[in-house]
């Protein structure tokens, strides 16, 4: 019997959403990443394939858990504002919208990003 796991289940999903959202240089995409140790957040100029701004839950020195989520996401939120970006596409890279992956976007858009 073949079982497929979880995060290739995963992966899949995220290739579905990924066909459908891109981000540019006016509006780019806000990109999630959850392991056990850590969430990071990317955001990124698919055209131009550069990254404009990284944030990391090692980098708020928080610990791996829904605040330190949303701290991720104040983080992300605060260097976009420095480098005057102000609306993002957000990608949850096949992630449920739920528990930690909810409380980053919630953070971004207290810290002043609009999706």
């Amino acid at each position: 019997m073949n079982t497929i796991s979880q995060n290739n289940l995963r992966l899949h999903r995220k290739r579905r959403v990924r066909a459908k959202i891109s981000g540019s240089a006016s509006v780019p995409r806000l990109s999630v990443f959850r392991s056990l140790l850590s969430m990071k957040a990317q955001v990124i100029d698919d055209i131009a394939m550069k990254t404009l701004v990284a944030a990391d839950t090692k980098e708020t020195k928080a610990k791996n858990d829904v605040a330190g989520a949303k701290a991720v996401g104040m983080l992300v939120a605060k260097k976009c504002a420095e480098k005057k970006i102000t609306q993002v596409v957000f990608d949850r890279a096949g992630y449920r919208y739920h528990g930690k992956v909810k409380a980053l976007a919630e953070g971004a858009r207290e810290g002043g990003l609009k999706f």
